[in-house]
């Protein structure tokens, strides 16, 4: 690695190709986003198969990729591994967020499109933010930023062009698939405020992994209960493709893009995910989505990355 004297970028040469870390790090950051999005589709395609419970198929992506994940960590960086174990204050913690972050955000998101659709699901659960900044006011006693009060009035727009679909005296959307999207969007913000001192003493892939083995440990006993549903070969390959590249890749890849370009960038390369839900779900699963419901998610999408704008005052 060298640098790159006029921008002062870290450059990295592939080939003979030099490449800036930015590069690297934006490439893994839509990367990352881009197969979490496919995932959501995947979960759409599959829930068209009756057999396939909600729960089972929470509970198979959670151990799946959390046991790949562990072990991912374990050879990556066993140092952190085991001083996360040794911790019993921290297990405790690790087990508390398992439950009510990581495990209620998956199964919230996949009911949520269950009820409704891929894109719908994903769209909702980007008011994470809006969860997020009305929790911080009231913890700090202070009144949000101004680019807080936009946000949430744009999210919040965009949110009821999404349930209406641009038609005030009628729901285009299911009480349920509202409701669950909501969780999902409540999960999320904890998934993001709940772990944030874990993920800095002990690395984010290794928390995700071993919160996510903890939280699928928890569905084996369901189970017993629901019988093994019937899969084609289609089937199969998509439930492969959620854990592998829409959970194990997806994390490893997004995540790690901090590395190389700033947090805020990569919020805003994260929306990447209901764009490439919403193409695939409306390019290949019939999925139907008019004027107001693209309307709507640009604008929750939008909030979004105003929330992703580094602080003029503090530069994060």
């Amino acid at each position: 690695m060298d640098w790159n004297m006029i921008t002062w970028e870290p450059v990295i040469t592939i080939g003979g190709d030099i490449i800036s870390s930015r590069q690297i790090g934006i490439t893994m950051a839509i990367s990352g986003a881009i197969l979490w999005g496919a995932s959501g589709a995947a979960v759409q395609y599959l829930f068209a198969n009756p057999t396939i419970n909600e729960y089972w198929l929470v509970g198979l992506r959670l151990l799946g990729a959390g046991i790949l994940l562990v072990v991912y960590s374990v050879i990556k960086n066993f140092a952190k591994v085991k001083a996360l174990l040794s911790s019993w204050s921290r297990v405790g913690y690790l087990i508390l967020f398992s439950f009510f972050g990581m495990c209620t955000s998956q199964l919230s998101y996949f009911v949520a499109v269950k009820y409704s659709n891929a894109p719908t699901a994903t769209v909702i659960q980007f008011l994470g933010p809006v969860f997020i900044i009305s929790y911080l006011a009231i913890r700090t006693k202070t009144l949000p930023r101004r680019i807080d009060v936009i946000s949430i009035v744009v999210a919040l727009l965009g949110t009821f062009l999404l349930v209406t679909g641009g038609h005030i005296d009628h729901l285009a959307l299911s009480p349920l698939a509202c409701l669950w999207g909501l969780l999902a969007a409540i999960s999320e913000a904890v998934n993001t405020i709940m772990p944030r001192d874990l993920f800095k003493e002990y690395g984010t892939i290794n928390v995700v992994g071993w919160s996510m083995l903890i939280s699928g440990l928890a569905f084996l006993p369901l189970y017993w209960r629901f019988p093994v549903p019937k899969l084609s070969t289609n089937d199969v390959g998509m439930i492969f493709f959620i854990i592998i590249f829409g959970t194990l890749l997806a994390y490893t890849l997004f995540l790690g893009s901090v590395k190389y370009i700033q947090p805020s960038t990569t919020g805003m390369l994260a929306a990447f995910e209901p764009l490439v839900a919403t193409i695939l779900a409306v390019a290949f699963l019939d999925t139907p989505f008019g004027l107001a419901d693209w309307i709507g998610s640009g604008l929750i999408i939008l909030a979004t990355i105003f929330q992703s704008w580094p602080n003029s005052k503090t530069g994060n």
